[in-house]
């Protein structure tokens, strides 16, 4: 992986500037820092003033594991070409409808793990996000979490950051959207920025694409990296700087 504020890599930062991209987003952990309760994330004053300024120069789209509705909220008014919620799930034509599977799994799900303490589902309405963060028994709560997720139907899985992630097996992903998306503003170029492992599939994008990772991995498909979430202000700066406003 390569740092993308290092000077080398400002050739890559021009281009981006003078071709028609894409410039797509995580929400937390990359807009946002990563907070103990998901409830009270937010965007620093000064990165939601970049990416406003961003989006008037760049199409510009965020995906998130959120609901749509709350990752509109935590956008803070800021209008972008495009707002998807539920890892790639949820646009503003599928509507937040609960699915019958999400519920059938959520109700599994509280059953066996009621006895974890600081363990809590949160019902996205098109995906579960079992979070045990504030849980004092993690390694417990993870096995149990797999032990259940493998009873279960209809379902996909995958971590992240202290949480275990579930959606409908045949909902489209980060990678899928983000390709729609690509030809829809009709960008030759992308850009994408995530932190996390359901970020992985739109690192996996094939094409023009500059896949950047809050934090360096060994073991991932993203081609460039960001030391810390804070660097993402300068990113913001820097694409902004090389396409001055129109």
């Amino acid at each position: 992986m390569q740092y993308l504020l290092a000077r080398a890599s400002r050739p890559v930062l021009t281009r981006l500037g003078q071709e028609p991209t894409l410039c797509a987003f995580d929400f937390d952990g990359t807009l946002a820092p990563i907070v103990a309760n998901p409830t009270e994330a937010r965007m620093h004053r000064e990165v939601c003033i970049l990416l406003a300024q961003l989006a008037e120069r760049y199409p510009c789209i965020v995906i998130s594991g959120r609901a749509r509705a709350d990752l509109l909220e935590k956008l803070d008014e800021v209008r972008v070409a495009r707002v998807i919620g539920n890892h790639g799930a949820e646009t503003e034509q599928t509507g937040n409808e609960s699915r019958q599977h999400v519920r059938q799994w959520q109700m599994a799900l509280a059953s066996s793990l009621r006895s974890i303490p600081g363990l809590w589902i949160e019902n996205k309405g098109l995906s579960l996000t079992v979070h045990y963060r504030q849980s004092a028994m993690k390694l417990e709560a993870r096995r149990r979490i797999d032990q259940v997720v493998r009873t279960l139907q209809h379902v996909r899985m995958f971590g992240g950051k202290q949480v275990v992630n579930l959606v409908e097996a045949d909902a489209p992903h980060k990678g899928d959207v983000l390709a729609a998306e690509r030809v829809r503003l009709a960008c030759k170029w992308v850009l994408y920025v995530g932190d996390d492992v359901n970020d992985e599939d739109a690192f996996d994008l094939t094409g023009n694409v500059v896949s950047v990772r809050i934090g360096r991995k060994r073991m991932s498909h993203a081609r460039y990296y960001l030391r810390t979430q804070s660097e993402i202000r300068r990113l913001l700066e820097l694409l902004c700087i090389m396409r001055p406003n129109r």
